[in-house]
């Protein structure tokens, strides 16, 4: 059993940064990638970034640039760096660890 809980979201204006966790329960965080997902209002479910256990990354063409995915083995954490919002990045985001999910963190952009 994984649990992920998130954390970092809230309001912040376009152009600004937030940082989200993803912090992860258990012993085989290390081992497995860690993906970031989010929901815009209304709309489904869609991929952010993916971090595998070896370190490389990938990107949504949507926030490739701006978004910086890493992770901390040690502290079971993961991160999405989120710069240069803008108000299509309002969501709830989700972290996800191999069939597992955290419940949520909202993030909203806005003036």
């Amino acid at each position: 059993q994984v649990q992920l809980v998130e954390s970092g979201g809230g309001l912040v204006q376009p152009g600004g940064s937030l940082r989200l966790s993803c912090a992860a329960s258990g012993n085989v965080f290390s081992d497995y990638s860690l993906h970031w997902y989010r929901q815009p209002p209304g709309k489904q479910r869609e991929w952010v970034a993916t971090i595998t256990s070896g370190g490389g990354t990938n990107y949504a063409d949507s926030v490739k640039g701006r978004f910086t995915i890493s992770r901390d083995n040690g502290k079971n954490t993961a991160y999405l760096q989120m710069n240069n919002l803008k108000p299509e990045d309002t969501a709830v985001y989700y972290c996800k660890l191999i069939g597992y999910w955290g419940q949520g963190t909202h993030v909203t952009v806005s003036s």
